[in-house]
């Protein structure tokens, strides 16, 4: 159960070892479906996820259809510039598969055509091209967060000699 962010094919180490830390700090699964276009013992890939490694849950599956055979039947959304429906339109189950192409070509079109009403995208102005991979994980993943109302994550902050419950605005 819970979230599962889905890459397929993805390209570039850092935007997988950004997204990794997400998936660490939200205890979401990571699925790296191949080919990769590096290896996962990459130097860049470690350095940005620094020292969330061990907080990772990561699978890894040969190929898309591997991938699908195991979980076509899931709660999957894929995310496209070429969806009509909002990311914020969807409503997240409980265990949800958020899937995302590789960077110079998103998503497979076949998969597009066979899953349409499940095609989201994150709106933004027609000259932009796409978003980064890593900031397109982090927007839906938090929006599934947000669905499930943060269940799980610390929701405040502390500051060592400050009290967020004291009104601390100035009164001069």
């Amino acid at each position: 159960m819970g979230l599962h962010i889905v890459l397929i094919e993805p390209e570039i180490p850092q935007n997988t070892g950004n997204i990794a830390r997400t998936c660490a700090a939200l205890g979401a699964v990571l699925h790296l479906v191949h080919p990769l276009g590096f290896t996962i013992t990459d130097r860049q890939l470690k350095r940005a996820g620094l020292d969330y490694w061990h907080l990772l849950d990561i699978r890894h599956h040969e190929n898309t259809g591997v991938f699908l055979s195991l979980h076509g039947n899931g709660p999957l959304w894929f995310f496209t510039t070429k969806a009509p429906k909002s990311y914020t339109e969807a409503t997240y189950q409980e265990e949800a598969f958020l899937v995302f192409g590789k960077e110079s070509a998103g998503l497979d079109e076949s998969i597009l055509v066979a899953h349409p009403q499940q095609c989201v995208r994150i709106p933004m102005k027609e000259e932009a091209r796409s978003l980064n991979l890593s900031n397109s994980v982090a927007v839906a993943a938090y929006e599934y967060e947000r669905q499930r109302g943060f269940a799980g994550l610390i929701g405040t902050g502390r500051l060592h000699h400050l009290d967020w419950n004291e009104d601390t605005r100035s009164t001069s």
